[in-house]
């Protein structure tokens, strides 16, 4: 992962007091911290920053998050930024169109500094340099080598079917990005056979009693994704 001090992230939101104090914390944890008010001036500060992590409110003036998030999405550069929502609790049309426009997560309103904090901490876990090795995760004392199809966690060797591998190695290769479920089906399961949603949930489930429960989070109407 990138030292803090190489992170840039861009807070976006029209409440001065959010910029305020999310700025603060943000930058009192060794970020680089870039704000803007509207959805116009993020797209504006992203093209020539190209920030590691876009906070974006939903609604705001003159562009909102939502569009604000497709525009940049459509620029190459930033195919690899992490893009989160600020919603405000409930909002679930609003999650589910941030995960349309291309969104990796979401952050619920009210914001309280320190949950942010660890938020976007995990949020930039899924950093990596850029000649580091896709192929061996390790996430705390889970280890998965994509090469040897090997997995170890607490330093003992778990074996999973191919399928259940791929889905853990999905999920665990970007963690705190919510994967939609037409994205894991793809991924994972392809053309080979005509599979249901239904048949995600069951792989998730195992996958839960042999990883461990709280590691994964499901993403009602959405998908899921791997929890650090």
């Amino acid at each position: 992962m990138k030292n803090k001090k190489d992170i840039t992230i861009l807070l976006v939101d029209d409440e001065p007091d959010i910029l305020e104090i999310v700025g603060y914390n943000l930058t009192a944890e060794g970020y680089n911290v870039l704000t803007a008010e509207n959805g116009v001036e993020a797209v504006k500060i992203a093209k020539k920053k190209n920030p590691q992590l876009i906070i974006l409110d939903v609604m705001m003036p003159e562009m909102d998050g939502i569009e604000a998030c497709e525009q940049i999405r459509k620029l190459p550069d930033l195919k690899d930024t992490i893009i989160t929502f600020l919603t405000a609790r409930g909002e679930d049309y609003s999650q589910l169109a941030g995960f349309d426009a291309g969104a990796d997560d979401y952050i619920t309103k009210p914001i309280r500094p320190k949950v942010l904090v660890s938020k976007v901490k995990a949020l930039l876990r899924r950093l990596k340099e850029e000649d580091s090795s896709d192929n061996v995760i390790k996430i705390g004392s889970l280890v998965i080598n994509r090469d040897e199809y090997k997995i170890v966690k607490d330093k003992k060797e778990i074996v999973l079917p191919r399928k259940e591998f791929e889905l853990l190695s999905l999920l665990a290769s970007k963690p705190g990005k919510v994967f939609k479920r037409e994205d894991i089906l793809d991924k994972v399961w392809g053309n080979e056979v005509i599979v249901g949603g239904r048949t995600i949930d069951v792989h998730i489930r195992k996958l839960r009693e042999k990883i461990g429960d709280n590691s994964f989070k499901t993403i009602k109407g959405v998908g899921y994704k791997f929890v650090v």
